[in-house]
């Protein structure tokens, strides 16, 4: 029987071209998107993660019972889809799943005419739904700190609805760059969306157009290659990541500004071919403090507290509040395995992750549990960068959003066993 973890050792050398997986959001998006359009054909370059697989499955299968596993994202996409769509479904998913809470979305399409029934706990899947093609919207009044897929799933199926839709969102907005890449895939759609203030949106009963859609490569599984040209001994570390774009509409394209203050110097060009590529070096200085407010891009989280930690930059890291529901409570999972490397940090309970610079000894060979959460493993690896190895436990976890990943390093030099 296969050992249920991977040693992952470092690489004195790190000079590599990796071609990324494609961008899970935007693949999710561009499906959920297309499908609304009745398009013949798929987007091109697909991600091939678990969450995007388990989007294909469900809208070209359209079962009874659609399990979507651990796919956060699937289940609020799916979600509101199906609530437009005929037929009754039912929308299940894991353990974990079944207790992140989706009431504020169910109330919302509730409002809007749709015809959802909860199976077990109430504000917990799995949901029962009877689609409804003619609902007729409406305006839709939502916190605005909720989950920016909540947003984003309303969004999306807003073209559809007699009415359109107005929604309006109270307080501060969390993770606004990935509201504002589904506002600019559905205007390339062919979708009338506005902002009618800073906190209201108007969706006009304007049908999608179908329309080839290619899909660019995932900057959040870029992050994990700043974080290894950071931490990497070789002075001349060089990393090359072809099909990202300079005017990317991804939120986590903000890694290059934060990893400029880690060391990691971004420059883009285009090769013959058009293709567009990203190059990360070493290359500038390290900052004595990194202080940064993650609200619009929590997805980093792991990635930039690990690095710090690792170069030893005392950090504070703010707007973290949806970290408490994502696949773990990622907050208190990220303490926990940086206390198994040695630093003294402590979980504080609240949507901030502070350290100041202090360890207890570092563990020559850390042991990392990964809480069925895949950037917990991702983040994680290139810690072999400072210790020499790390052990991941469960680390097939990658599947969800960068199935190759352990290929990858082994591609740019690291040793992958068991």
């Amino acid at each position: 029987m296969p050992k249920d973890y991977l040693d992952i050792r470092s690489t004195p050398l790190l000079r590599a071209r990796i071609e990324l997986p494609a961008s899970k959001s935007i693949s999710n998006r561009a499906l959920l998107i297309n499908a609304l359009s009745q398009a013949p054909t798929m987007p091109e370059n697909l991600s091939d993660c678990d969450d995007t697989q388990t989007m294909i499955h469900a809208l070209r299968e359209m079962p009874e019972i659609i399990d979507i596993g651990a796919a956060g994202t699937a289940m609020r996409f799916l979600t509101a889809y199906l609530s437009v769509t005929p037929g009754t479904r039912v929308i299940t998913g894991s353990e974990r799943m079944r207790h992140r809470p989706i009431a504020v979305l169910v109330e919302a399409l509730r409002s809007l005419g749709a015809d959802i029934e909860y199976l077990g706990e109430e504000g917990f899947p799995p949901l029962r739904i009877t689609g409804n093609p003619d609902m007729q919207g409406g305006e839709v009044v939502i916190p605005g700190n909720i989950s920016s897929q909540y947003i984003s799933a309303l969004l999306m199926i807003a073209p559809t609805l007699k009415q359109g839709l107005t929604l309006k969102l109270t307080g501060a907005v969390t993770s606004r760059p990935y509201i504002d890449m589904t506002i600019a895939m559905m205007r390339e759609f062919g979708a009338q969306v506005e902002w009618g203030s800073k906190d209201a949106l108007q969706v006009f009963p304007v049908a999608y157009q179908t329309r080839p859609y290619h899909i660019e490569n995932d900057w959040s599984a870029a992050s994990y290659w700043y974080e290894m040209v950071a931490l990497s001994p070789d002075p001349e570390a060089e990393v090359v990541l072809p099909g990202l774009h300079a005017d990317s509409l991804q939120g986590d394209s903000q890694v290059s500004r934060i990893f400029s203050e880690l060391g990691v110097v971004t420059t883009h060009h285009r090769e013959c071919d058009g293709t567009e590529v990203v190059c990360l070096r070493k290359g500038g200085g390290l900052t004595c403090w990194m202080s940064s407010d993650l609200s619009a891009q929590p997805d980093l989280t792991q990635t930039v507290a690990v690095t710090c930690a690792m170069l030893d930059i005392p950090f504070t890291l703010g707007g973290l509040h949806t970290l408490r529901i994502k696949e773990t409570d990622r907050i208190a999972a990220l303490c926990q395995e940086l206390r198994n490397v040695g630093l003294d940090i402590k979980d504080s309970g609240s949507d901030r992750l502070e350290w100041d610079g202090v360890w207890g000894e570092m563990v020559e060979r850390p042991v990392i549990a990964t809480y069925d959460d895949h950037r917990m493993a991702l983040s994680f690896a290139p810690v072999c960068l400072r210790t020499g190895v790390v052990r991941i436990l469960r680390p097939q976890v990658v599947s969800k959003s960068y199935p190759t990943y352990w290929e990858h390093l082994k591609q740019a030099g690291f040793s992958v066993c068991n």
